[in-house]
């Protein structure tokens, strides 16, 4: 059979449907949003405002508020964090079969990380009982009693605490509880999640190896299904098989398409809007898919030094209906209650319309910040 193909317009309305950017119904509130993101990105740059908190405000506007957030991870427990990811507490039967069989035998890519669990089991057992006795607590207060040191070559080299907390989590043994400010502060995943994997204790027979890979082979597929209908449109690992395969025009290879949104695109014409996007948006996550669907060129230059730099520290794409037109390089100034604007740098001319639609979203952006105006342009 034919694989069907698609223009790259259709390609880019369904990839901004999918990503709730469009000029449709807003979102009812903050769970449904991430339950069809699937996740929000944690990042501890804010420049603007935290990557959680600037992509939910995209969505949602100056309906959502940063507290939000933290009620629902840390009192209702509707969402809960998972590897520097906010993900919906329902979604959470999808990861615990990737916990189980974290350190499961023959995952020889974590041997490295299981063997020196092995040898520090008995620091190990101490953080387990400290958290379930004065739990929960951030790193600083938990006491370096490794035996074997991690060896890194990196910034993790003999960060013991940090790295057993990690790996205690990719497990599911313990949970992000919360945050003091910027601090996260773990406690027994039994305290923080309804069910929480289980670890076998004992050598596993083959059925019950094959039993295991089977359950964590359905939850991936399922994660696969999830990831590609909040993309709209995507390939690679992320998707594997997911949805149906589609041609975009002028563009190589075969993408995976969501079918039902598709059709959903047909039936309801779509409607554009004009977003200023986090650098960490999941609508141009993947770079390459960004420069092959939007045919847009850019990259976060926070790290470049400043007189490498095209855009600037902290740019801002400008999402316009579907295309991508451009970057807005600004900061949040709290101290002087402004957010200053340093350049604006217009891929497409930018006119009158576009113009007006961009300042209006900046001074929303202004105004949900609490700042009293916009500087610089």
């Amino acid at each position: 059979m034919a694989i069907p193909e698609i223009d790259r317009a259709t390609a880019r309305r369904l990839a901004v449907r999918a990503q709730l950017l469009d000029g449709g119904p807003p979102a009812a509130g903050l769970l449904p949003v991430v339950r069809h993101l699937t996740l929000l990105q944690l990042d501890p740059t804010a420049v603007i405002a935290p990557n959680a908190d600037l992509v939910a405000w995209t969505r949602l506007g100056a309906a959502y508020r940063p507290e939000q957030l933290q009620q629902a991870l840390e009192q209702d427990r509707t969402l809960f964090e998972y590897r520097a990811m906010v993900r919906p507490m329902a979604d959470l039967p999808l990861f615990l079969p990737e916990m189980a069989a974290w350190s499961a035998p023959g995952a020889d890519r974590r041997a490295k990380y299981t063997d020196w669990l092995r040898a520090n089991d008995g620091f190990r057992r101490y953080v387990l009982d400290l958290l379930r006795e004065r739990g929960p607590l951030p790193s600083r207060e938990i006491e370096d009693r490794s035996v074997v040191p991690w060896p890194s070559t990196g910034w993790t080299n003999n960060r013991n605490v940090t790295q057993l907390l990690e790996f205690l989590a990719a497990r599911g043994e313990i949970a992000i509880s919360g945050r003091s400010g910027r601090q996260r502060c773990w406690d027994l995943a039994e305290r923080v999640y309804p069910t929480v994997p289980v670890h076998p204790d004992r050598p596993e027979g083959p059925a019950e190896q094959a039993q295991r890979e089977q359950a964590r082979a359905e939850a991936h597929r399922l994660r696969q299904e999830r990831t590609l209908r909040s993309l709209g449109i995507a390939r690679g690992p992320a998707v594997g098989e997911a949805g149906q395969p589609v041609r975009v025009t002028d563009t190589r290879g075969d993408w995976r398409v969501d079918g039902e949104l598709l059709e959903r695109l047909a039936e309801r014409p779509f409607e554009g809007r004009t977003a200023l996007l986090s650098p960490f948006d999941r609508l141009i996550h993947d770079r390459r898919r960004m420069a092959e669907l939007f045919e847009f060129e850019y990259k976060l230059e926070m790290y470049v030094p400043r007189a490498d730099r095209r855009w600037g520290h902290f740019a801002l794409p400008v999402l316009h209906a579907d295309r991508l037109v451009g970057k807005v390089d600004a900061a949040a100034d709290h101290r002087a209650k402004l957010l200053r604007v340093h350049a604006v740098h217009e891929d497409e001319p930018f006119g009158r319309t576009l113009r007006s639609a961009v300042r209006a979203e900046l001074a929303s952006l202004a105004g949900w910040l609490g700042l009293t105006g916009v500087s610089g342009w």
